[in-house]
């Protein structure tokens, strides 16, 4: 059987989230070098969103979450690429079961994530939101200064030793920070972190003049930080949150705002998103909000779009990828062809 030219065969991607406005020409513009052509989608409803997906050979995924009905019907697809760190809006299990690879992006938002984290850490210490908000309102200073901790000496507490979490780390640490952190699955931290792992996160929350979340969202961490975690942070204390909402349980990070329990919070996810809007954490004094966008800067969403097409393409033609978090699939049929797949892999084995 002749083989076919991979540059002549016509290939379909589909991005999701994209309506029609949506720059793509970046990812069009590479991806068109394996013939493949690019559509986009704003479905949400899984039907829908099914629908929208059927006739792919690879997806682009930014929100939308792909369930088990919806990687039934991508009967063609061969691979699925998220566009960021976490992957919670994808079924793994689901996507391995249809032979689908699962991707990605592990190493893409870290700087900026770190960056943005250590900002709403500096902007809780320095109080600069009331102090904005005094001056906006025709006033100077109003009354004696409310307490302000000198960072360099106080203690930041880090959940999740990860790429963005030790980025955040060294940069405390360059500000002469103490820093701990709590990561059951690193068993040595990087020197250059200068960080001190605990063995449990009631000692880190105990410990901590600042709480920064950097793990990923799964069965394990969903409401890590509920209510008797919150109870075991120390008054003075600030939580920041620039990883996924429902890690905290935003009814008890409530009640820790408004009774007192901690300083404040610096958060950029939230439970739902975007907050209703309702939400007491719009009009509370002792909280910074930013819109989900921690990740943000103009090179690295340059990067982002560079890479999801240059990691389709190479599946496309028949390579196999470096993050893949089904690694197992290495010995299916479907992708039995591939180039530099991780022979020693196992069915089963873990990413």
């Amino acid at each position: 059987m002749e083989e076919v030219d991979v540059n002549q065969q016509q290939f379909i991607v589909v991005r999701t989230d994209a309506g029609p406005q949506a720059d793509l020409s970046t990812e069009a513009a590479i991806l068109a070098a394996v013939g493949a052509r690019l559509e986009r989608t704003q479905a949400r409803d899984q039907a829908a969103l099914a629908e929208a997906l059927r006739n792919a050979d690879a997806v682009i995924v930014g929100g939308a979450y792909i369930t088990e009905p919806v990687a039934a019907a991508m009967e063609r697809c061969q691979v699925v690429v998220r566009t960021g760190v976490g992957y919670d809006t994808l079924d793994v299990p689901a996507l391995t079961r249809h032979g689908i690879i699962a991707l990605n992006l592990p190493d893409i938002w870290t700087e900026e994530v770190a960056n943005h984290a250590l900002a709403l850490l500096l902007a809780l210490n320095r109080r600069l939101w009331p102090m904005d908000r005094v001056i906006r309102e025709g006033g100077w200073r109003a009354g004696p200064a409310a307490s302000i901790g000198p960072i360099y000496g106080e203690t930041a507490g880090i959940v999740g030793l990860g790429r963005i979490g030790s980025a955040f780390a060294r940069r405390c640490r360059a500000l002469d920070m103490r820093v701990l952190a709590y990561d059951p699955y690193v068993t040595e931290p990087d020197p250059a972190t200068g960080a001190t792992l605990v063995q449990s996160p009631v000692e880190l929350l105990e410990q901590s003049d600042y709480v920064s979340i950097h793990c990923l969202l799964n069965d394990e961490t969903r409401h890590l930080i509920d209510e008797s975690a919150l109870q075991r942070m120390r008054p003075t204390a600030y939580l920041i949150n620039t990883a996924r909402g429902p890690i905290v349980d935003n009814e008890a990070l409530l009640r820790a705002l408004q009774e007192g329990w901690i300083a404040g919070a610096g958060l950029d996810t939230f439970e739902p998103e975007p907050p209703p809007a309702d939400s007491p954490l719009r009009t509370l004094p002792n909280v910074i909000l930013s819109p989900h966008n921690a990740f943000f800067s103009d090179a690295s969403v340059a990067r982002m779009r560079k890479r999801v097409a240059d990691d389709i393409v190479h599946v496309l033609r028949g390579g196999w990828p470096q993050f893949a978090l089904n690694p197992e699939l290495a010995t299916h049929p479907k992708h039995a062809h591939r180039s530099g797949r991780p022979e020693s892999q196992t069915v089963g084995s873990a990413p």
